[in-house]
This record gives C-alpha cells, sequence and structure tokens, in this order.
C-alpha cells in the first residue's frame, strides 16, 4: 500500500470555501479514487497557513513524527484547484518547493467529488 501525505488549504477548509475538511481527500485515498491509483495510507495531513512559508518545515516536522516517509505528496484538491486562488503562491510552486526540500513526488489534486 502506498504511504503518502497530503497538505490542505487551511483557508479553505477553516472557512468552508467550497472544501468541507479533509474526509474527501482521507475518503479518496482510502478507496484509491480521484487522483490516487489504489487505496492508499495517509501517513500526515498537514494543513497550509496562510501565507505559506512554514509549509516545507511543518510537512518536515509531520514525516519526522509519524517515522513513516511518503511514497509522495498530495495537494488537497481545495488547495490545487482553488478558486479564487492562493493569493501567496500557485499550486505548482508549492509543489516545486515541496520536492525540493523532502525528495518526494508531489501530485496536484486529490479527489473530484462534488
Amino acid at each position: 500500500m502506498e504511504k503518502i501525505a497530503i497538505v490542505g488549504c487551511g483557508a479553505y477548509m477553516d472557512s468552508g470555501y467550497g472544501c468541507a475538511g479533509e474526509w474527501r481527500c482521507l475518503k479518496a485515498a482510502a478507496l484509491g479514487e480521484g487522483t490516487f491509483e489504489n487505496p492508499s495510507l495517509v501517513i500526515a495531513f498537514v494543513k497550509c497557513e496562510c501565507p505559506g512559508r512554514s509549509l516545507a518545515a511543518n510537512m518536515g516536522v509531520a514525516i519526522k513524527m509519524s517515522e513513516i516517509k511518503p511514497d509522495k505528496i498530495y495537494l488537497s484538491s481545495c488547495l490545487a484547484n482553488a478558486k479564487p486562488g492562493c493569493p501567496y503562491s500557485d499550486a505548482e510552486e508549492m509543489a516545486k518547493i515541496l520536492e525540493n526540500k523532502t525528495g518526494i513526488n508531489v501530485v496536484l489534486g486529490t479527489h473530484d467529488y462534488v
């Protein structure tokens, strides 16, 4: 089973702007739906907090604390497809930062649930 970490947009999750919370990401991962090829084990869920400066460090701490290195990191659908988009960084930029800091492949989006 693939081990994964998910990054959610804190602003969307906390305010309900199109994201009811992490349950949709967790469901897609558990069932192997959306961008997940197979059911996956979520070893970390990190909330990106504006302006996102601590995202890479927080992911590093989550990986260290879990003592399990994920095979992939997923940027949640609410983060990757946000409308309006993040005023501080776009999803591609966040993915590059995470990949450079962790050496782990980053996937944009988790699910297509409505």
